[in-house]
């Protein structure tokens, strides 16, 4: 095996594990039982935000290799990456039902896929078109299911459309700008730049808590704090911080060293796939055809994806191979 031949191998292999941490998001609205999605969102990043300063203090040495502003860059990816991203996420649901913000966010691995080789050509048109049609089928047919749910208000479904429309920018920006951050950086500050993405979303979640509290969002303080009330808050919100804001987030970065973001971001698609089998298991049931079938076009398209970008270059180092033989 080459050494671009593991590099990329273990590119997509971070890839699955992030995404696969990033899923447990979805499984957010099963787990806060009488508590909102705020609570939920307020005590994961404020845990993430521990986490991430202890990793900062842990790993304080790789500061030298990041200048000022760098750190505060990373700091800023995971105030937008993270913190934005989510409470948009959850306001987009909330204002707009559950199938126009699942519905914006199901096409950010299509745009940062056309995003990723428009930069950055890795691959001819043509040949990215196939495994694009199954990702876009997919993510289609993955909200058709959901069309029966009931509109909201012309007002909310607005604000829910701002709300989903923001969620896909700032995943977009951070998406571009942590790639094109990291590929400036040496591998070896991957954990620093976790860490300081970590605590900046924990940094924002602080300044953050007065106004959520003033919009009467928060049920922490009605319902009680106490570990005997909300204990299963509190354990769901450590799960998710330290599977999705921190392995996820080191995963994703360690694999966004390794691969082009053409492939990177069609990788994302597995998100929604790794959701939708989480919330089949949270509600005991198998998936209808049409679930199934999206299931299936989302998988075909990142391996179609994963095939036709990394054929070639095993292909050609084979060539090398030979030649020099």
């Amino acid at each position: 095996m080459t050494s671009d031949h593991a590099n990329i191998f273990i590119g997509v292999t971070l890839a699955v594990v992030a995404t696969l941490s990033w899923a447990l998001n979805f499984v957010a609205p099963n787990v806060t039982g009488a508590y909102s999605i705020f609570d939920l969102l307020i005590v994961r990043f404020l845990i993430a935000g521990a986490l991430g300063a202890g990793v900062v203090l842990l790993c304080r040495a790789q500061l030298r290799f990041l200048r000022r502003d760098q750190q505060l860059t990373a700091a800023g990816l995971g105030l937008i990456g993270y913190l934005g991203y989510s409470s948009c996420i959850a306001a987009g649901v909330i204002f707009g039902g559950p199938v126009l913000t699942p519905a914006f966010i199901g096409i950010v691995p299509v745009l940062l896929a056309l995003l990723g080789n428009a930069t950055k050509k890795t691959i001819e048109w043509r040949r990215l078109s196939l495994p694009l049609a199954f990702l876009t089928g997919g993510l289609l047919l993955s909200n058709l299911s959901s069309l029966h749910q009931p509109a909201a208000d012309h007002g909310s479904w607005l604000l829910g459309l701002v709300f989903s429309i923001s969620a896909v920018a700032l995943w977009l920006a951070f998406s571009v700008l942590n790639q094109r951050a990291l590929e400036k950086l040496p591998a070896s500050v991957t954990g620093i730049w976790t860490g300081l993405m970590m605590a900046g979303a924990g940094i924002g979640t602080l300044c953050l808590v007065p106004v959520v509290q003033t919009l009467g969002l928060l049920k922490l303080p009605s319902l009680g704090f106490s570990v005997s009330v909300a204990g299963h808050l509190y354990v769901w919100a450590l799960v998710i911080a330290v599977m999705s804001s921190f392995a996820g987030a080191w995963a994703w970065n360690a694999a966004s060293r390794r691969l082009p973001m053409v492939l990177s971001g069609q990788l994302i698609a597995l998100e929604s796939l790794f959701a939708s089998v989480l919330g089949l298991l949270f509600q005991g049931r198998l998936p209808t055809l049409l679930e199934a079938s999206s299931l299936a076009a989302v998988l075909v398209g990142v391996v179609v994806a994963v095939h036709i970008i990394l054929v070639p270059r095993w292909g050609m180092m084979a060539k090398i191979v030979e030649d020099d033989g």
